[in-house]
Formats: structure tokens, sequence, C-alpha cells
């Protein structure tokens, strides 16, 4: 992983956007992003409550092979799971500051060889890692629906959201 930096930022590689038409659908697209994963990959992922953020993250783990239950670690601030690569989910929508994050070893060189997945990535903001793939989510038109929307910082990044567009 990127040194974390406050302020610093990478240029956007490349920027798109999809709609999903229910959770599956959204699951899908993590789930071409956990294939698609090499060792760190960091998804920030941004979104209102319900906007689609912990099925994204169910569908990649999906895609790395977990086999453990994967639900938001809104009280934990982090689970650990074991795939093809470690998957390291965390949940940053109880933190104060971003500085907490960093006190609670949240975002750290542990994770360089697996692949973290944050939510809530907003309340991180200046502290994310340099090189990621920032997702926006949020409710479409009908009920089920989904926008997301992203841009791709690093070239690893910029792959993996080539993978997503191909899907």
């Amino acid at each position: 992983m990127e040194p974390l930096v406050s302020g610093a930022e990478t240029p956007v590689l490349a920027q798109g956007n999809l709609v999903t038409a229910d959770p599956e659908e959204t699951r899908a697209i993590g789930r071409v992003l956990g294939i698609a994963a090499v060792p760190g990959t960091v998804l920030a992922l941004h979104g209102e409550l319900g906007a689609g953020k912990t099925q994204l993250a169910k569908g990649v783990a999906e895609g790395l092979g977990v086999t453990t239950t994967v639900n938001s670690p809104t009280f934990v601030l982090m689970n650990e799971h074991v795939g093809r690569l470690r998957l390291y989910h965390v949940d940053a929508y109880r933190l104060a500051d971003p500085e907490e994050a960093l006190a609670a070893g949240l975002l750290d060189d542990r994770e360089i060889d697996g692949v973290t997945v944050i939510e809530w990535a907003d309340r991180l903001e200046g502290w994310l890692p340099l090189d990621r793939l920032d997702i926006w989510l949020r409710m479409g038109g009908a009920p089920a629906e989904r926008d997301l929307r992203w841009e791709a910082h690093g070239d690893a990044h910029a792959r993996l959201a080539d993978a997503m567009t191909q899907s």
C-alpha cells in the first residue's frame, strides 16, 4: 500500500459509471473486482446508508474466494477474511476523525499483501492511500437500482476499473 499522505493526491487515470438493477448486480460488480484484485488493492466506497456499499464488499469477498460471512464491520471497525488474497473490510462510519483509524491500526502495511475495502471512506478524507479505486454508490431511480461512479488512482487500480467495465 502506498504511504498515507494527508492532502496529497494522485491523478485520476480512469473514471466511469454504471447502473445496477438490484443487489445481485451490485454484488456481481464486486465479484469482478475481487477476481481482478491484486495485492495492495484498495477500494474506497462512498455513499449514504443503504447505498449498496456492503453488497459491493460481499461481492469482492466472493470474487476473492472468501467463504466466511461478510457483514458490515460497523461495531468492530475491521474484519479480516481469508481468501485467494486476505480481505481487510473496514467500516469508518463510527470514526470521529481519520486519526482514529490510524491509531486503531485500520490502515497499515499489513494490508499491502491483501485487498482493503473501506466503507464510509469519506470519513478518512486526506488519509486514504494515494493509489486506490474510489467508488461512489447512490440509490437510483427504481427502489433497488444503484448508480456507481468511480475514479481510479494508480495503474493497478485503473486496470481494476477496466475489469469492472468489461463485466
